[in-house]
């Protein structure tokens, strides 16, 4: 599986630290930005990347970081194909890929440290999308 991540300036310290723990799990993993703390930038861009190359495989995943998480995941969720969420906890993160099949984890910096930030992002790559015919159903009619 290919990880994209993403953040904005204040996403970029938790998305260095995830970004190095996920180049040592050995996924995957692509950083599209910030590449340096720009105090100046705009989290829309990097929403627009990750979800751009998500979009085009099935089988990636996502992880957007700003202050909140919520910025991400308006921006994230204007692609086609893209169902990004706010997780805060691991438990947030299974429900979210096991129901809704969630391929964009969106975290807010602001609120989680990094300890709290690997167990979320561990969980959204780990945990399967349930099968179950009412999930499935649904899934379905969001597109």
């Amino acid at each position: 599986m290919t990880v994209h991540i993403g953040a904005d300036h204040r996403g970029f310290a938790l998305k260095e630290f995830l970004a190095k723990r996920l180049f040592s799990a050995m996924h995957g993993t692509h950083d599209h930005g910030a590449i340096s703390f720009e105090p100046g930038d705009d989290y829309p861009d990097f929403a627009r990347a990750v979800s751009d190359a998500v979009a085009k495989d099935p089988f990636a995943r996502g992880i957007l970081i700003c202050g909140s998480g919520a910025g991400m995941a308006i921006a994230a969720n204007r692609v086609p194909g893209i169902r990004a969420a706010v997780a805060h906890s691991s438990a947030e993160a299974h429900a979210a890929r096991a129901d809704e099949d969630l391929n964009v984890l969106c975290l807010g910096a602001d609120h989680l440290d990094e300890r709290a930030a690997w167990e979320i992002v561990h969980t959204f790559l780990t945990a399967p999308a349930a099968p179950d015919e009412r999930h499935v159903r649904r899934r379905k009619k969001l597109g």
